[in-house]
Formats: structure tokens, C-alpha cells, sequence
């Protein structure tokens, strides 16, 4: 059995699990295959779970789903999974039939035949159509992974006769990035050989790849360094057609420098925007950013703060190479964030969270400035944009809360009208159920926002078995949000669901994921911890009762949590997590994320992650709930090692615990909805067994 890296820290004891991070090793999966057969054994004898399966497929199968797609040319282009269709199809239909009740889909791809026609385990990661003004859309790169890896190859396919293209682009597998130049040009980001990717296993090389040409003999046009995140191809649409080649080098996690390759050119033009910024589009001339820092652009009056919206000239700055004047577009509040900018042909419509609830408004540029105006929806639910483009003047909109199922509304950019195009019926009992919205108070005094849905006839008397989610990083918001699966297998069955918008994320904007950033990132499981304890203040619940979910850095959360309150709460469920800080960044994706944990070579910041990696602070005399971990083995982006060895150490100390890797899957641990529903049901017949009342773990 070949040996895992060495830690970085030569002083640091060999850790005697590294066996378990050879992620296809003989002796790994042996040991994986062992705990699946366990953990499926029990699980699925238990007698709810065969009804938590059938329900969770029923819902994730149901033709009662909303169609989201992509509008191109009168069609609207839709990724379709169900209990026939495992794999999915790729399919359209006119607007004209997909407003209608019933409309009349053509497949252009089938990925159960694709799969066994070339007998691969076929993923669909999505499609990337060429669109040019005033021609139709019908180049299009297919990406495809191998059972749900990041890594994809993409292959050409026409959308006039509906097939892969004879000899048209086909890239190798690997982590990259593709943008359209043009039917016969493409921007190219991948895997060129050895010495080519980044420590974090993305490409730092652009190259400029001609039709008929062979991919090695592609043109460099930019290249990174190894150091760095990674770099992308980019490509900037003006309002005329003009297409400004270019590329986004990440120089960490969330610092980026956008850059301009000129035609003709040999050197490429920086974008003059901070490095802590996000670009939304360019709208009637204004290039609109997103500012995640404080900006006060050189030798103008102006200054702006992190979170607002900006907008400059962008055609002044193509013709001096100069920073024209920025101008303010939107300033959020305390309580709002940006979440960002879509850009349809003739409309640009902002989407904001507002006290963590969605809400768009339209904007147009004035002769006093801009000028947002709010988009009327039908109620105060969570509200955002499911589609817009700049080449089509449809936009369509969704709306949804924790008890209202999806509806897609279509907006009309001329009137401003909004009519329901498509809505759900209920996929779960929610008569008697409420959502509401309560703080709790954190170690440093900060106000904590969470939600909770529970029976409105609810007992405060300790006893309603409630499950806790919640991530807490790298600037993503946990949005109230309809799900059938959690609906029937908790809702239904008497338990409260609870929403956690602790730090980390970007409900607030910058600063509330700033504030938790590296060494301060103990401020994020205060959060969590005041949420737990504020839910049996409350009186909702009791620890007995309690049970938490996370996934990804959620997962690493969830492994906090085990080791620091392993008293608050008796279930966790550690999705795809991470759990070994001390060499997450030598596995897979983890060096990107040194932004945001802090890195294991830099002495002071090793010294905080050792407080609080999971991993490293088992301890086997601690009073542990039994954890149920849940990871995959094609996950490329979070290593498995992480889920395995953790789950390593509750065996080897004697502890009682749960394991259930996919052998497929990707990060999602799932690459169909069959997985999906068996993923649920495992997780929610483990929680249901753990927090029944009738049960006392504690």
C-alpha cells in the first residue's frame, strides 16, 4: 500500500491514517466498502426508511417540477432528470408550447444512451452555447464528467442537427475553463502536462485555440503562477457585439484581477478595479462591479464602501487605458447585501438580500444617476432571477419560502408586468406549519439571525426533535428555500427545521463573511453554539432532541461542533466535509481556501487551526453523539480522507458512528436523483431514530 504525502510540518507525528486519503487505494475502499455495508445494514433495516426512500424518490422524480432552462432563439433549453431518465436529458421547447401546461419537449441529448453507448458513467455539467448578435445560437460545448468529478472534458455539439460535432473542439479531462471567442476561436484554461496547474489543481495557463488546429499548438495568451489560485478565460460582450477576449487570474480564493487582451496586442490590460471586487456584466456602456472592499479610486472625489454597487464607462476606458469616473449605483444598508447583477437585452435587474430574504429591482441609468426601481412580486417570499441574457429580452423570475413551492414568473421588460408562468402544488403537508425569524445573541453581543419552521401548535416544552443547518463561509447566504425532501421526511413527521445565518456567510455582505476570516473564524461557531443554546432558551427543543446538518464547510463546522459542544446536541450529520485542517491544503482543492481558514505554514496561523480542526481535537473520552458521516469517492473537490479518517479515529477509539461514502457522486455525493433519495432517506432515518423523543441518548 503506497504511501499518502507526508505532512508539511517534518516535527509533526506521521499521521497513522494517511493510508485512508489513497482515494481508489485497495486497502481504502476495502475499508470504505466495510463501513457502507455497516452503516446501509442498519439504516435500512430501521423500519421508517424504505417510506423516507420511496417519498424523497417521489419528489425528486415528480413530473410536477418546475422546467428552469435557458432561453435561446424562441426555445427554452432544460436539464431533465427523473426515475426513467436517471442520467438526464437535454431538451428544448418553443416559449410558445413552455408556457403552456403540457409542453412538447425535443431531446437533444440523452445522457442514459450517451453513457451506455460509449460505456461511460456520464455526468452532465452543463452547456456553454456561442452567442453572437444578430445570429442564431449553435455552437455549443457540452461538459461532461466522469461520475461527477470537477474535471470534465468538453465536447462540441451543434444545435442545428442536434449532434456532436465530426472532428469539432474536444478538450482532455481535466479542471478547466472555455470561453467562446467566436464559431472557429476559443479561450482555453486546462491541464497542460506537468508543471501546468496550480497547487490547487487548477490551470494558470490561457491558450487561444483555432478550429482544425491541434490543441498543443494552441497560442499562450496569458499565463498565471503556480502559486496562485488558478486562471480563467473570460470574455466581455459590449452593447455593438464587440467581444473583448481576456482572462480572470485568482490570485487567492477572493482576490482576482481581470484582465483585457487587445486585439493585436501582445500584453494584456488590467481592468483598474480592486482586487476584491466582482464584475456583473456590461449594461448600456456601464461596466457594473460589485465591491467586496473599500475603494477610493485615484484622483477622484468619490470613495466607496465595501458592498456597494459601482458602475464606470467602459468604452472610455477601452479608448485611454484610463479609470473613468465611477459612479455609485447602489449602496446596501445594514441589514441588505448585493447578491448581483443579471443582464437582459434591454433590462438590468439587481437581486439583493434583504434581512435574508431575496428581493430585485430594476436599473436604469438617469441623467441625476441611476435610478432602482423595485419589481412588484406576489408576496414577501424569497424572490430572484432564474434567467436573463443580454441577447434575449425574456427574464424570468423565481419566487419561493420555506412553505410556498417554486413559482417562475415572467417579467416584461417593457411594461414592468409580472404574470405567473409556472407554479407548484405543495409537495408536503405544510397546514399547521409557520416560518418565522429569531436572533440569538452571540459570545461578542452580534445578533445572530435564524429561521425556524415548526408546527404552529409547537409544545415549548423541550420536546419538538429539531435539526440545525447551517455553513457559515466564504461568502454564501443560506436563503429561505422550498425542499419537498426535507418537507416530507421531517416537516411531516413532527420535527422543526432551523436555518442558521451565522457569520461566514454573505447574507449581510462582506463584512459579515469577513468577520469570520482565518484566526477569527471561532466568531462563526459562537454563532452556531448561540443559535443551539438560543433554540433551547426557547424552549423548542432540548439537546436530547437537538440534531445539526452541514455540508462542505458546513462539514467542517458540524466537526467543530462534535468537539466543542458535544453536550448541545445528539446527531450530526457531516456532509462531504473537511475535517483535517492541519493538510487540507496539500489535498485536492484545499490550497484555494487559505483565505479563507488560514494556512498550516504560516506558524500563527497553524497555531489557531490546531485549536480547532476536528480531526487533530478528537478526543475519545468526550461525551460524542454518534456522527453520521456521508462523503463520496469522486468528490475532487473536498478529498474523502477528510470524512475517512475522521470516522477512522471513532473506530479505533470504540466509539459508535455512521459512514456511508458514494462511490460516485462528485461533491454533491450524489450524481442522480436515485442516489439523492438515498442519501436523504439514510441521513433522515438516522436523525429520526436519534432525536425521537421516546429516545434518550444522553
Amino acid at each position: 500500500m503506497p504511501d499518502a504525502p507526508l505532512p508539511t510540518n517534518e516535527t509533526a507525528p506521521v499521521d497513522p491514517n494517511l493510508w485512508l486519503e489513497e482515494v481508489e487505494g485497495e486497502n481504502a475502499l476495502a475499508w470504505v466498502r466495510a463501513q457502507n455495508d455497516r452503516t446501509l445494514a442498519e439504516l435500512q433495516a430501521d423500519p421508517r426508511y424504505a417510506g423516507f426512500e420511496a417519498a424523497a424518490l417521489e419528489a425528486l422524480n415528480s413530473r410536477e417540477r418546475i422546467p428552469y432552462g435557458a432561453v435561446r432563439d424562441g426555445w427554452v433549453y432544460n436539464f431533465w432528470q427523473d426515475d426513467v431518465n436517471v442520467r438526464g436529458l437535454w431538451r428544448r421547447t418553443s416559449l410558445m408550447s413552455y408556457a403552456t401546461s403540457d409542453p412538447e419537449w425535443e431531446t437533444i441529448v440523452d445522457f442514459d444512451r450517451l453513457s451506455a453507448e460509449e460505456g461511460r458513467n456520464w455526468v452532465y455539467k452543463g452547456a456553454d452555447c456561442l452567442r453572437q448578435v444578430g445570429k442564431p445560437a449553435r455552437h455549443c460545448l457540452v461538459s461532461l464528467s466522469d461520475g461527477g468529478k470537477d474535471a470534465v472534458i468538453n465536447r462540441e455539439f451543434d444545435l442545428a442537427t442536434r449532434a456532436f460535432v465530426p472532428d469539432g473542439f474536444v478538450t482532455p479531462e481535466a479542471k478547466q475553463g472555455v470561453a467562446w471567442v467566436d464559431a472557429d476561436t476559443l479561450l482555453i484554461a486546462s491541464d497542460w502536462g506537468e508543471g501546468t496547474v496550480t497547487d490547487s489543481g487548477y490551470p494558470f495557463i490561457v491558450r487561444r485555440w483555432h478550429r482544425g488546429t491541434p490543441l498543443d499548438a494552441a497560442e499562450e495568451v496569458f499565463r498565471g503562477a503556480r502559486t496562485q489560485v488558478g486562471v480563467w478565460p473570460m470574455v466581455l460582450e459590449m452593447d455593438d457585439g464587440r467581444v473583448l477576449q481576456g482572462a480572470v487570474k485568482a490570485e487567492t480564493f477572493f482576490t482576482h484581477s481581470y484582465w483585457w487582451l487587445p486585439d493585436g496586442e501582445a500584453d494584456p490590460v488590467r481592468w483598474p478595479i480592486p482586487l476584491k471586487s466582482s464584475p456583473n456584466g456590461i449594461y448600456k456602456g456601464q461596466f457594473l462591479l460589485s465591491l467586496e472592499e473599500d475603494w477610493a479610486p485615484e484622483g477622484q472625489m468619490d470613495s466607496f464602501m465595501s458592498g456597494d454597487l459601482v458602475a464606470f464607462d467602459a468604452e472610455a476606458f477601452l479608448a485611454t487605458r484610463q479609470l473613468p469616473e465611477v459612479a455609485l449605483v447602489f449602496r446596501p444598508d445594514a441589514t441588505q447585501a448585493v447578491n448581483g447583477v443579471a443582464i437582459a437585452k434591454g433590462a438590468a435587474l439587481l437581486s439583493i438580500s434583504d434581512n435574508v430574504v431575496g428581493r430585485v429591482m430594476r436599473l436604469e441609468t438617469g441623467a441625476d444617476g441611476w435610478i432602482r426601481t423595485p419589481v412588484s412580486l406576489p408576496g414577501s417570499g424569497q424572490a430572484g432571477v432564474a434567467f436573463a441574457d443580454e441577447h434575449e429580452d425574456t427574464v424570468f423570475l423565481n419566487y419561493e419560502d420555506f412553505l410556498t413551492p417554486d413559482s417562475l414568473l415572467s417579467y416584461d421588460i417593457t411594461t414592468g408586468d409580472i404574470e405567473s408562468l409556472k407554479s407548484l402544488p405543495g409537495k408536503f403537508d405544510a397546514s399547521g406549519l409557520k416560518a418565522e425569524q429569531f436572533f440569538a445573541t452571540s459570545k461578542d453581543g452580534t445578533k445572530v439571525p435564524y429561521f425556524i419552521v415548526h408546527k404552529g401548535d409547537m409544545p415549548l416544552d423541550g420536546s419538538t426533535p429539531t435539526l440545525l443547518y447551517g455553513y457559515g463561509g466564504f461568502q454564501v447566504s443560506m436563503n429561505p428555500a422550498y425542499s419537498a425532501v426535507t418537507g416530507r421526511l421531517w416537516l411531516e413527521q413532527g420535527g422543526a427545521y432551523v436555518l442558521a445565518n451565522i457569520r461566514g456567510g454573505g447574507e449581510f455582505g462582506p463584512a459579515w463573511h469577513q468577520a469570520g476570516l482565518k484566526r477569527d473564524r471561532q466568531r462563526i461557531f459562537d454563532d452556531f453554539i448561540a443559535v443551539g443554546e438560543d433554540l433551547i432558551t426557547r424552549k423548542v427543543t432540548r439537546p436530547e432532541q437537538l440534531g445539526i446538518m452541514g455540508g462542505s464547510n458546513g462539514g467542517l463546522l458540524m466537526g467543530v461542533m462534535l468537539n466543542q459542544r458535544p453536550d448541545l446536541w445528539n446527531a450530526a450529520v457531516v456532509q462531504v466535509p473537511l475535517l483535517d485542517m492541519l493538510r487540507y491544503h496539500v489535498l485536492l482543492a484545499g490550497a484555494s481556501w487559505v483565505d479563507e481558514y488560514g494556512s498550516p505554514d504560516v506558524p500563527e496561523e497553524r497555531a489557531f487551526l490546531e485549536t480547532i480542526s476536528p480531526y487533530q481535537n478528537f478526543d475519545a473520552t468526550k461525551p460524542y453523539p454518534t456522527p453520521f458521516f456521508v462523503t463520496s469517492t469522486k468528490d475532487d473537490r473536498v478529498h474523502p480522507g477528510h470524512a475517512r479518517k475522521m470516522a477512522k479515529r471513532f473506530e479505533d477509539a470504540g466509539l459508535p458512528f455512521l459512514y456511508y461514502e458514494n462511490i460516485d457522486g462528485g461533491h454533491s455525493a450524489a450524481a442522480n436523483q436515485t442516489e439523492r433519495a438515498k442519501r436523504s432517506a439514510l441521513e433522515f432515518t438516522y436523525l429520526s431514530r436519534s432525536l425521537s423523543p421516546a429516545k434518550s441518548a444522553k
